[in-house]
């Protein structure tokens, strides 16, 4: 193999495994705090340490792992002084969008967020948290694509990934009430940027994210305490 050839398949490797490892951060698989060995990740995905390290510099660049010289790789546990600068940057992303799609008219994606309020009504009429964390995430990402804006879109994206937001909606979605609370803002949301009314649109979505964010922080464990599930383990250090 040609050393050009050769560069070809590591980089390929390498955005195997930064996609794998950031989808398992992202959705909680691998827990905060986990330690991630090169060694193991090298073998399960079946390539050298090489592709392995570089992934795991690209991770630590976008704020999901943290890597400490002669200790080793741990996903990264945002505190939660940290968790409320990146919801500060949430809400000002978020309400940009709001006002964004209030400006465009009747595009596709309000078709999407009409039926994504119709199926989180009923997921929340049934209870049915899981299926109503989905459509919160899918309302916010709905929203994000209809701002039509590409350079808000790549900056959501990468808060999103700090975030590990998936893993975070359900903390906040089990305060009692919380649910159906954040359905009826949804809903006022729409109902402004359906009236073409941005300004209206931006400052009850900011509202939204701050509703949230307040209930996201009432759920979790005060820093340097332990929270009282026990993390799944991640692959063992080096």
């Amino acid at each position: 193999m040609n050393r050009d050839a050769g560069e070809v398949k590591n980089g390929s490797m390498q955005a195997r495994v930064i996609a794998e490892m950031r989808r398992r951060i992202i959705d909680g698989d691998v827990a905060p705090g986990a330690s991630l060995s090169e060694t193991v990740l090298a073998d399960e995905f079946g390539v050298s340490r090489t592709p392995v390290r570089e992934a795991l510099k690209q991770l630590q660049t976008e704020g999901l792992v943290e890597i400490r010289p002669r200790v080793g790789t741990f996903v990264t546990t945002p505190s939660r002084r940290e968790i409320t600068e990146l919801f500060e940057m949430k809400e000002l992303i978020e309400g940009a969008a709001a006002r964004l799609l209030a400006q465009r008219g009747r595009v596709p994606e309000i078709d999407s967020l009409e039926r994504n309020l119709r199926e989180a009504d009923a997921a929340v009429e049934q209870d049915d948290r899981e299926r109503y964390a989905a459509l919160v995430q899918e309302f916010h990402d709905l929203l994000i694509a209809g701002s039509d804006n590409s350079k808000l879109q790549a900056h959501y994206r990468i808060l999103m990934n700090q975030l590990a937001y998936s893993r975070l909606v359900n903390t906040s979605l089990s305060q009692p009430g919380r649910a159906s609370q954040s359905d009826r803002e949804h809903h006022l949301v729409l109902e402004l940027i359906l009236e073409k009314d941005g300004d209206s649109a931006e400052r009850v979505m900011r509202e939204h994210v701050r509703a949230s964010r307040r209930a996201l922080l009432a759920g979790l464990p005060v820093d340097g305490q332990r929270a009282s599930a026990k993390p799944k383990p991640g692959p063992a250090g080096s």
